[in-house]
């Protein structure tokens, strides 16, 4: 949910665009109307206010799927009205997102024995999966530190600082002290050998992650298994590792299948993915799922005797509906392996088109990797006069949505363009964004620079002027880099905050 802010004043309306033909009189924005007006009229004025979002298809921040096939339009329209609780009155549903899970458990390597069926559940997201996953990881440390009578207050987790917003939302909301492993220039996920110095007694899990949503680079997650197995042999510890494959869990199974990051590694316990993104089904859906029964505190686990039988539940929300889950099971039987590996391989081929279309500008820096997420993390060589961030504001006026942000604690003076690659991003969309782009450039060259004038009204503090007679104050002379870092600084504190939410 986002809490509820407006621009206007409290008596602000709503007009009618074609109010002749439907409805004279204009409606209060923050007030329920005190009359009806026609199904006509409610349509065309909600309508008229979305004509200014933004086209999904070319929303190019987001790895949420924007296009799925009409079949399975059909099929999610058909069950929007099955609440997905309600498990006894809808068991085919019930018995749908069972097979969705044991499909991703068999899909990640999970150790299952003949007849044994998979430990995990459908979420509203990955956010929801991954605190699932965070609290079972928090109450089964907590259930070996009472046993051994020892202090249970302080639970910490180990990410790297490129972590997306939901893990700092589950240490806040659920009293878990996070620690963050900080970034540097050109090494932009988290750095396994310092994860596991960070690890103590209190640890009740390091995330890693298969995909970051900064630069879609994968985590090491084979040598942050065998340096934190060492470390627990050392200490006698057993601390344990949850994977957020959001972005990365429907790639790396088809495009790198001899990559080890999955229940393969012993210490893996849990892992998340988000079922709309590269699980190609519209938001919200996400699931997680655990190694073993063993590895699901029973306590978490509710009964509930609602409708008529016993409802076994984990989940931190109740009602949603279905319908995101049978559009999950209607792609999974759909493409098949086969047809999520053309997939993942056409995402990637049109992902290195357009890296090889910006290289060739010789305008941009590369700061993605050829392994990982399908999308391209850009800067610019020369940031001197104008930024990325303006690249990013004037891509807009031909309807592109491409982020422009700064990197995490100790790289915020790194500032990337961010473009993410799904399914139905094209080769012919990827032509007409270079040339956009380019379009850009050369005109952002004609343009004075905006750094100067930006940068002389931001900087000029006490601390960073020269005075002269009569209180005269001259700006105290900045390097091409002290600039950059000056106005990368003065973005950031615009987009503070955002960072972590361009997924």
């Amino acid at each position: 949910m986002v809490i509820s802010t407006t621009s206007s004043e409290r008596g602000g309306q709503v007009n009618s665009t074609f109010a002749s033909r439907y409805v004279r009189n204009a409606l209060p924005k923050f007030e329920m109307p005190e009359t009806s007006i026609p199904k006509d009229a409610a349509y065309q004025i909600i309508k008229d206010e979305l004509m200014l979002d933004g086209n999904p298809r070319l929303n190019l921040a987001s790895f949420v799927t924007t296009w799925m096939e009409p079949e399975c339009d059909q099929l999610i329209m058909a069950s929007l009205n099955k609440n997905y609780v309600d498990m006894d009155e809808y068991p085919v549903t019930t018995e749908l997102q069972n097979r969705c899970v044991n499909i991703i458990a068999n899909l990640f390597n999970a150790p299952l024995g003949d007849g044994e069926t998979a430990v995990g559940v459908g979420t509203v997201g990955s956010s929801e999966a991954m605190m699932l996953a965070g609290l079972a990881f928090k109450r089964k440390w907590q259930q070996k530190r009472k046993a051994e009578g020892k202090p249970y207050d302080k639970p910490n987790m180990v990410t790297g600082a490129n972590v997306q917003v939901c893990w700092e939302k589950f240490a806040r909301y659920f009293e878990v002290d996070l620690k963050e492993v900080k970034l540097s220039e050109g090494y932009y996920v988290m750095d396994p050998v310092k994860a596991v110095e960070m690890v103590d007694e209190n640890t009740i899990c390091v995330a890693a992650i298969l995909g970051s949503t900064l630069t879609g680079e994968f985590e090491d997650v084979k040598l942050l298994n065998d340096l934190l197995t060492q470390k627990n042999k050392e200490k006698g510890w057993d601390t344990p590792i949850h994977v957020d494959a959001a972005s990365g869990g429907f790639i790396a199974p088809f495009l790198y299948p001899d990559l080890e990051w999955d229940f393969r590694l012993p210490l893996v316990k849990s892992i998340n993915v988000s079922g709309h993104k590269y699980g190609l089904v519209y938001a919200g859906v996400g699931w997680v799922v655990w190694r073993s029964k063993e590895d699901l505190p029973d306590e978490l686990v509710f009964h509930i005797n609602y409708l008529g039988s016993d409802q076994p539940t984990f989940t931190l929300n109740f009602s949603k509906g279905s319908s995101q889950i049978i559009a999950q099971y209607y792609q999974f039987i759909r493409l098949g392996f086969e047809g999520y590996k053309n997939v993942m391989e056409n995402c990637m081929e049109n992902t290195r088109f357009l890296r090889e279309g910006l290289e060739k500008t010789g305008r941009f820096e590369i700061v993605s990797k050829d392994i990982g997420v399908p999308l391209v993390a850009f800067s610019l060589k020369d940031s001197s006069k104008h930024t990325v961030f303006e690249i990013s504001d004037s891509l807009r006026k031909f309807g592109w949505i491409v982020p422009a942000y700064t990197m995490p604690a100790n790289a915020e003076h790194i500032a990337v363009l961010r473009v993410v690659v799904r399914e139905d991003f094209s080769r012919g969309l990827a032509e007409r964004l270079i040339s956009d782009i380019i379009k850009v450039v050369k005109e952002t060259d004609t343009l004075p620079s905006r750094i100067s004038t930006k940068t002389a009204h931001v900087t000029a503090t006490v601390d960073e002027v020269v005075r002269i007679s009569e209180g005269a104050v001259k700006p105290a002379k900045k390097s091409v880099e002290e600039i950059e870092q000056e106005i990368t600084r003065r973005w950031k504190g615009i987009v503070d905050g955002k960072k972590r939410g361009v997924c």
